[in-house]
């Protein structure tokens, strides 16, 4: 059996329990034909066959992480209201569970007085976060390194605002010196730092960009979609635990749940450290909001409709997974990152790769080596394709020479970029099947 199913059980004594809040109701037959039901579920789950095993750690190419089972169960019994967490007319209960979620997520970065909520990704809470930037620095440009995730760019577009790109170094982190050059103009007003980016997992230099704070005037984004839950991680390299022990000196912070949270598709967060940028989403909606004077969640987010079930999921998986360091869920991250640096170290010894630069968090990035920059290429995607004929599914990401060349992969520059080999080692039991892993990588290899 590949998919746990006891949970389905505790789904159905909590829907009972559930069910038993509205008894006092009139009864409610709802019109269902079980067998036309089972023939479409049925051809449903035949559809659904047409998927690489995300689920399996035999997958370990993008960023797909199977929500937990109590995060499953809790958002299948929200479904049953399907409730609505723009106002609290829609959502009550759910609303309160979102702040409080938001608020944990907050404390893990060492802010109580916060501003925040759930969101559809990370694309819509990074939306948010430059959206205020730009609000609050009318005109000015935002700066983001050349690894940052490509929507930084694209929102910059959508808010009129100009975008600047700024240079990496050899491990793909923004160069502080080359972003100080673009600060001298005076013309950027939100600079994104990148806690795990979404190609290689390198971690911007928090600590430099926030030194460079001191003498200019900007704000700090952190996009921390990817790498936020390892603030709590507790093996961290050097560079690394330094950036996170100072992100809480950012001014606004994102998180993806649905990515080492344990959540389901989608469930994105943006927080923000000074609750006063609350006054950017002010406006009225006299059918909505008329229920209560506290705060609904849709008068401070630019999404309107958003699933309750999203929140509930994350507010039961962090009831019993907390993110606390030295807690289980914890090391589950750290499990990830051990195999991480095990999936590293096995290539370093292996002739015939070239692992561009030790995981900061837990993705592995690595070229083939080859007599050509064109020819490295063209084997990655040969050893991409043969793994996938032995269940080993791998991801493929571009990288520029000046992150590739300290790896020496190849002799003959022919071509400024080479297709690599990646891998998001992000599931615990990655450590455990690493050798299972490695073996079908040597045979797509020798293929």
């Amino acid at each position: 059996m590949t998919f746990e199913q006891e949970s389905l059980h505790i789904l159905a004594e909590s829907m009972a329990i559930l069910e038993r809040g509205f008894d006092r109701l009139p009864d409610l037959a709802p019109e269902l034909d079980p067998e036309a039901m089972r023939a479409v579920l049925a051809e449903t789950a035949v559809r659904l066959r047409d998927n690489d095993p995300y689920h399996h750690p035999l997958y370990i190419g993008q960023m797909l992480k199977p929500p937990h089972p109590v995060a499953r169960a809790a958002y299948t019994l929200a479904m049953a209201l399907n409730p609505n967490n723009h106002a609290l007319d829609g959502g009550r209960a759910t609303s309160a569970m979102e702040k409080e979620a938001v608020a944990r997520l907050a404390s893990m970065f060492g802010w109580e007085t916060h501003l925040g909520h759930l969101s559809g990704g990370g694309t819509m809470a990074n939306f948010e976060a430059l959206w205020v930037g730009r609000e609050l620095r009318p005109g000015k440009a935002v700066a983001a390194s050349s690894q940052a995730h490509y929507t930084h760019s694209r929102l910059s577009d959508v808010l009129g605002v100009p975008f600047r790109k700024i240079p990496v170094d050899p491990l793909g982190r923004l160069d502080p010196a080359e972003l100080e050059k673009t600060l001298r103009g005076g013309e950027v007003g939100t600079v994104v730092v990148t806690l795990g980016t979404t190609a290689a997992g390198a971690i911007d230099p928090l600590p430099d960009v926030l030194a460079l704070r001191d003498r200019y005037d900007f704000r700090i984004h952190v996009d921390a979609a990817y790498g936020g839950y390892f603030r709590i991680a507790g093996n961290l390299a050097s560079l690394a635990r330094e950036a996170f022990d100072r992100i809480g000196e950012a001014d606004s912070i994102v998180i993806d749940p649905h990515k080492h949270g344990l959540q389901p598709y989608g469930c994105g967060c943006v927080i923000f450290r000074d609750p006063a940028v609350g006054r950017f989403y002010r406006h009225d909606s006299p059918y909505t909001y008329f229920s209560s004077n506290e705060l609904h969640l849709g008068e401070i987010s630019l999404e309107c409709s958003r699933a309750g079930a999203s929140a509930a999921a994350l507010w039961a998986t962090i009831r019993l997974l907390p993110p606390d360091p030295g807690g289980h869920f914890a090391r589950g991250l750290e499990s990830c990152r051990e195999a991480a640096l095990a999936f590293h170290a096995a290539l370093e010894a292996d002739d015939r790769f070239a692992p561009l630069f030790p995981p900061a968090l837990d993705i592995v990035v690595w070229a083939v080596r080859a007599g050509s920059a064109t020819e490295s290429s063209a084997r990655a995607r040969r050893i991409f394709e043969a793994a996938a004929r032995l269940d080993l599914h791998l991801a493929l990401a571009t990288f520029p020479r000046p992150m590739i060349e300290p790896a020496h992969p190849v002799l003959n520059w022919d071509a400024d970029t080479i297709v690599c080999l990646r891998a998001c080692a992000m599931k615990p039991e990655h450590r455990e099947w690493m050798p299972e892993i490695l073996k079908r990588l040597h045979a797509a290899a020798d293929a």
